[in-house]
């Protein structure tokens, strides 16, 4: 087993940027991923969020590509595909890290912002290109770039990428590659349509797995506080406070919720901001760089907006509300307890929610610790569901919960997937943030 990064067959150039990043010992998914990428083979790998995983294909794919020649006249060599905005920042971000020393252009797209300078830019070719599916479309039909000279595919978060209906774009955008390429897919949990999708499209792929699959973060201390659903505001006040916790990223199940959630923090004297999608991206970058710098103390966040949000020791996540999708509470917490650094994941967890919860404990495998906070004991101990229908669960059936992670219901047009059985998003772009909440 690799003690080192120098042991996994990358050059000194890219020794040299992992150095300057301050890494020195491989994660288990890099030891796995880096030489099965150098060695040419299609991978299938089972990673949580904050397992390495993007240095895990990064630094193999710039390695390949800077042993051939350079893109030009809108040529793309290699594509990331990710589900969000934030997360393809992210990405980015480690691309251009990773290859400092390396003869390669990158470059990101995604919705929200200006296509114009994206377009110009995209022209003159890049050999890494981080893109949201629906704005790569808008590039690609107004002829700014090319995919049919593609080397390598990755699939970022793929099972996100599903469960906001990009199955059509992803569909489309292979269509427009060739033929012979590496592709890498990675997914924190595989449901039986990330199968399908891999065995479609992956060619004797190497399989991986850094933890167990659905499983959450080892390194990740789990608990849960019952409390009333009208004190739940009042309970996470108190723990900021008595915690003297100085950064912690809340997740609020809907973007009102979150709005309020923020005015309530900060009227009580603690800096905070939202971050959703009906935010517009200057404001979701401008949030997410004041909470990096601790400029925001506390981040209220959909699921959706969430994403990518990469802290190297983010220390607390509290689960304001319960996900409606269990799934989701694995990549929620998965945002602490990253890269080897110790995490506490909060729940607070009122009557209504049992029944989320009883889905997150069988999806896990684990009951999480009750632990009741003095002063904040539950009147309320037995209640009906909350009523959170409005939308369809991402397997076809009606969601337990308002905005399905957030924004994800308000993107799909009222007859998505009618005929097909897939689901449809809006484009990346001002289109989607734009578009109506589909009636029941």
């Amino acid at each position: 087993m690799a003690a080192d990064f120098a042991e996994l067959g990358l050059s000194e150039p890219l020794l040299k940027a992992v150095a300057a990043k301050g890494y020195r010992t491989p994660s288990p998914i890099q030891r796995q991923c880096i030489p099965a990428v150098l060695e040419g083979h299609d991978v299938m790998a089972a990673a949580q969020t904050g397992t390495g995983k993007t240095a895990g294909f990064t630094l193999p794919l710039l390695e390949r590509l800077r042993h051939g020649p350079h893109a030009r006249g809108g040529v793309v060599r290699a594509l990331v595909l990710t589900p969000t905005r934030e997360l393809a920042a992210q990405v980015a971000e480690n691309v251009v890290a990773y290859g400092r020393y390396l003869d390669l252009r990158s470059d990101v797209v995604f919705g929200g912002v200006s296509i114009n300078p994206q377009i110009d830019r995209l022209r003159r070719g890049t050999d890494v290109l981080v893109a949201t599916p629906g704005r790569l479309m808008d590039l690609q039909q107004q002829r700014a770039l090319r995919l049919d000279q593609v080397e390598i595919l990755v699939l970022d978060e793929a099972d996100r990428m599903l469960d906001m209906g990009f199955i059509r774009d992803i569909r489309r955008i292979l269509a427009l590659l060739p033929e012979r390429r590496q592709n890498l897919l990675f997914s924190a949990t595989f449901s039986g349509e990330i199968r399908r999708l891999a065995h479609g499209l992956l060619h004797q792929p190497v399989q991986l797995q850094a933890s167990p699959e659905n499983g959450t973060a080892p390194l990740v201390e789990q608990v849960l506080h019952p409390c009333d659903m009208a004190r739940k505001g009042d309970l996470l006040c108190h723990l900021i406070r008595s915690n003297d916790w100085r950064q912690v990223l809340v997740f609020s199940r809907t973007k009102h919720g979150a709005n309020r959630m923020a005015e309530r923090l900060e009227k009580e004297g603690l800096s905070a901001a939202a971050i959703h999608g009906n935010k517009s991206q200057g404001a979701r970058t401008r949030a997410l760089a004041g909470f990096k710098s601790g400029e925001v103390r506390v981040l209220v966040a959909t699921d959706i907006a969430a994403r990518g949000i990469d802290i190297h020791q983010l220390p607390q996540v509290v689960n304001l509300d319960l996900p409606n999708i269990a799934e989701d509470y694995v990549h929620r917490i998965g945002r602490t307890g990253r890269a080897g650094q110790n995490g506490h994941a909060i729940s607070l967890v009122a009557a209504e929610e049992q029944e989320l919860l009883r889905a997150i404990e069988k999806l896990t495998g684990t009951t999480l610790p009750r632990t009741v906070v003095p002063g904040f004991e539950p009147t309320v101990l037995t209640a009906p569901p909350l009523d959170l229908s409005g939308g369809r669960g991402r397997r076809g059936g009606p969601t337990r919960g308002g905005e399905r992670s957030g924004e994800e219901r308000r993107r799909r047009s009222p007859d998505a997937g009618a005929r097909t059985g897939e689901r449809r998003p809006a484009r990346e772009g001002d289109r989607r943030e734009r578009s109506r909440p589909r009636s029941r």
